[in-house]
């Protein structure tokens, strides 16, 4: 469960990024946010991830407040978390099978742990027979596959998607989405995304953002400003 109590997030010079924000997610649930350039998308997720604090409210995944000055659990918190990228960060000097192990190894799974895992995710995205290429040799579509199976990996429980398919073609963003599709009722997702035709198509539930604000909250939504 994941739940913002009153949020708000200020930057230096009074930048006010999310105001008074409350609302709550449960688990694998699948959750569009949506709303202009700056309206908080990306703040959230980065709050969920502890890169920010808030400046004042309360956030709750699984019961711990995560904005507490003195929440000790990162490391477990990030484990439980997987992002996806607009821009998929991935490693260019690494193949496809080294960029989704590299988390796995980080926390310090065995060898045949890391090689279940990164099968499993591989075959989920469809790129098993792909495992010893570079990125160089794919395609982005492809390419955002290996970060959304690295993301997924390491039995993840929430799934933040920062804009996944903002750099797609359509066709290609239709691919993504069944992939999203198949992590229904498994994992968490929040869908960071200004993408009408996938919020209006999925009917999933959408939380409109305007300048900071909750300004809707629909259980089946489309993408509505």
């Amino acid at each position: 469960m994941i739940k913002f109590e009153n949020v708000t997030k200020k930057f230096p010079l009074g930048n006010l990024a999310l105001d008074e924000l409350s609302f709550e997610i449960d688990d694998e649930e699948f959750v569009f946010i949506v709303g202009p350039s700056g309206a908080g998308k990306t703040t959230i997720l980065k709050l969920l991830l502890r890169e920010y604090l808030p400046t004042t409210g309360s956030i709750l995944v699984d019961d711990f407040d995560i904005a507490s000055r003195s929440f000790s659990q990162v490391e477990i918190l990030r484990r439980k978390i997987g992002m996806i990228f607009q821009d998929f960060k991935i490693l260019f000097d690494k193949n496809v099978y080294e960029n989704v192990a590299l988390s796995l190894k980080v926390i310090g799974l065995s060898d045949d742990q890391i090689k279940k895992e990164v099968r499993n995710g591989l075959n989920l995205v469809d790129l098993a027979k792909k495992e010893n290429a570079f990125p160089i040799q794919l395609s982005a579509g492809e390419i955002q596959r290996v970060a959304i199976a690295r993301a997924i990996v390491g039995d993840r429980d929430i799934i933040l998607a920062d804009e996944p398919t903002g750099n797609l073609d359509p066709k290609t963003t239709w691919e993504i989405m069944k992939i999203f599709k198949k992590l229904e009722g498994e994992k968490t997702v929040l869908f960071a995304t200004h993408n009408t035709d996938v919020v209006n198509s999925l009917q999933k539930r959408v939380l409109v953002l305007k300048q900071g604000k909750l300004i809707k909250d629909q259980r089946k939504g489309g993408y509505e400003l």
